[in-house]
C-alpha cells in the first residue's frame, strides 16, 4: 500500500497512484513540488542527506550476517569494455573513488529457480552510481539478474531483482512517505520460494524509520546546544577599554554630521 503523510508540503497524488499499481520499480524518479517552497524543502532533504530510501532485492547465496554496513569506496571503471560500470577502490582501472555506505538487512532466506537466494532490505547511506549493485557484488552476494555486473553470466532471470520500495522525506508539519508494493512474493513471482523468514518488510522498514527519527532528534538537539553555547560565549564577552572608546568616538562623529 501507499502511505502519503504530507498535506500541503508536497502533495503527490499522481506518484501514489502510479506506485500503488507498480509491480517493479527499479529506482525513484524525480520528486516535484507544486510550488517553490515545497520544492525547496524537498531539495534540502536530499542535499542534507535527511531523505530515507530503501530498496528490496534478491541476492545470490545466503547472507550469513543478519545486518551489515557495507563500506567500500566506489569509483569509475576505466577498463576497456567496462567504462559504463563502477568498481570498488583497489580494483584495476578504478578512478576517482568516493566513500559510500550501504546498510543491508536480511529479511528471508529462500530460493529462486531452485538456487539459494536471500531477500534483503538495502538502505543507501550515500548516493553513488550503481552503489547497491556494486556493494552487493563486493560482499559476494550479487543481485539476482544483474546482467551487467555478472558480465553477462546471470542472464536467466527476466529482470534484475532490485526494487525501489520506500521514500521518506522528514518534512514539516508532516513527513512525506511513499512505498511501492513488495514484488518478491510467491503469488507475484512463483520462481521465488521463501524458506525461512527472519523479519517482515514492514517490521524492517519501521525499525529503519525509528532509527532515522532518533538520529534526526539527536542532530537537532546537538545543533540547538551549539547555538546556545555560541550565544553564551557572545554574551560573556566583555567590552575592552579601546572598544568602548572607539564606540564613543563613532557616536560623537555620527551626531555631529
Amino acid at each position: 500500500s501507499i502511505t502519503h503523510s504530507a498535506t500541503s508540503a508536497l502533495p503527490l497524488p499522481r506518484l501514489c497512484q502510479v506506485l500503488s499499481s507498480a509491480r517493479f520499480l527499479h529506482q525513484w524518479g524525480s520528486v516535484c513540488g507544486l510550488n517553490k517552497a515545497a520544492a525547496g524543502r524537498a531539495y534540502h532533504c536530499f542535499k542534507d542527506r535527511r531523505a530515507t530510501k530503501a530498496y528490496l532485492a534478491l541476492v545470490r547465496g545466503w547472507v550469513e550476517e543478519e545486518t551489515m554496513t557495507i563500506d567500500f569506496s566506489i569509483g569509475e571503471n576505466t577498463t576497456e569494455g567496462r567504462t559504463h560500470m563502477m568498481c570498488i577502490q583497489g580494483t584495476d582501472g578504478c578512478e576517482n573513488p568516493k566513500a559510500c555506505q550501504t546498510q543491508l538487512t536480511v529479511l528471508e532466506y529462500g530460493s529462486y529457480d531452485g538456487d539459494p537466494v536471500t531477500k534483503v532490505l538495502l538502505q543507501p547511506l550515500t548516493g553513488r552510481t550503481h552503489q547497491l549493485r556494486v556493494h552487493c557484488e563486493a560482499v559476494g552476494h550479487p543481485i539476482v539478474g544483474d546482467y551487467t555486473y555478472s558480465l553477462g553470466a546471470d542472464s536467466a532471470p527476466y529482470r534484475m531483482m532490485l526494487h525501489a520500495h520506500l521514500l521518506h522525506l522528514p518534512l514539516e508539519p508532516l513527513p512525506l512517505q511513499a512505498a511501492a508494493p513488495d514484488p518478491f512474493t510467491t503469488p507475484t513471482d512463483p520462481r521465488w520460494r521463501p524458506h525461512h523468514r527472519l523479519r517482515t518488510v514492514e517490521g524492517a522498514v519501521e525499525s529503519l524509520l525509528e532509527h532515522r527519527a532518533l538520529e534526526e532528534r539527536t542532530e537537532q538537539e546537538e545543533k540547538k546546544k551549539q547555538r546556545e553555547e555560541r550565544r553564551k560565549r557572545w554574551r560573556g564577552r566583555e567590552e575592552s577599554e579601546d572598544q568602548r572608546r572607539m564606540c564613543q568616538q563613532w557616536l560623537s562623529e555620527w551626531t555631529d554630521v
